[in-house]
C-alpha cells in the first residue's frame, strides 16, 4: 500500500516527509513528483511504510493536520489511471485523436 500526501508546501523535501512519517513507523520509500516541463514540485507526494498498520496509523494521525502552513490531505493512494495521455492510447504517433 502507498500513502498519498496532498496539499504539501512546495518547499517540502523527501527528508522532511520521511521525518514526519517516521514518527509512525519505518518509512521504506518517499516520492515527490515534479512537473516535467518546469521541474517544480507538484504539491503532493507518496510515502510507503513497512506495514499496513503503520500506514493506517499515519493516515489517521496526519490527515487534516497543519504542517508548514498547509492542511495535509493524507489517504491511501489509488491505483494510477492508465488512460491519462499514455503512449499506449495513441493510434498513430503525431496524428490527431478522433473520438
Amino acid at each position: 500500500m502507498s500513502i498519498y500526501v496532498g496539499n504539501l508546501n512546495y518547499e517540502v523535501t523527501k527528508e522532511d516527509l520521511t521525518t514526519v512519517f517516521e514518527e509512525y513507523g519505518t518509512v521504506s520509500r518517499v516520492s515527490l513528483p515534479s512537473d516535467r516541463e518546469t521541474g517544480r514540485p507538484r504539491g503532493f507526494g507518496f510515502v510507503e511504510m513497512s506495514s499496513d498498520e503503520e500506514e493506517t496509523k499515519a493516515i489517521e494521525s496526519l490527515d487534516g493536520a497543519e504542517w508548514m502552513g498547509r492542511e495535509l490531505r493524507v489517504n491511501k493512494a489509488r491505483p494510477r489511471d492508465n488512460n491519462r495521455g499514455s503512449a499506449g492510447n495513441r493510434s498513430f504517433e503525431g496524428a490527431p485523436r478522433t473520438y
